[in-house]
């Protein structure tokens, strides 16, 4: 997240995989930390290298084959790097908060982006 000239922002990206809006996120390597997991997956997707602040709300769900996911968010600042889409999605943007709000395609990612502001 960042704010920009007085406005709250926030990365989505698009995956063309699943045609949705969603916050940036993927698995963990063979003992990689959840830590390490979600700066590696955000650089990976969105092309910005970050420094982690606070965790967020979690969100679990089933997937498309049916394997429960859960997954762990952390607040994160850019420190380096340029947003640009990579391999996994076919855009990356900042967007305005109360218009990621209507963008994102999952409640859970809502939840979580709440859980970022405190709204």
């Amino acid at each position: 997240m960042r704010e920009e000239n007085g406005v709250r922002e926030v990365v989505l990206v698009h995956r063309p995989a699943y045609d949705d809006w969603t916050l940036p996120k993927g698995k963990a390597h063979t003992g990689e930390s959840d830590e390490a997991c979600a700066l590696r997956e955000v650089e990976e997707e969105t092309g910005l290298r970050c420094e982690r602040g606070r965790e967020l709300a979690t969100s679990s769900y089933r997937d498309a084959a049916d394997r429960e996911k859960l997954v762990r968010y952390w607040l994160m600042h850019p420190t380096d790097g340029a947003l640009q889409p990579t391999r996994e999605v076919d855009d990356a943007r900042w967007v305005p908060y109360e218009e990621a709000e209507r963008i994102l395609s999952y409640e859970r990612d809502r939840v979580v982006l709440r859980s970022a502001t405190g709204d």
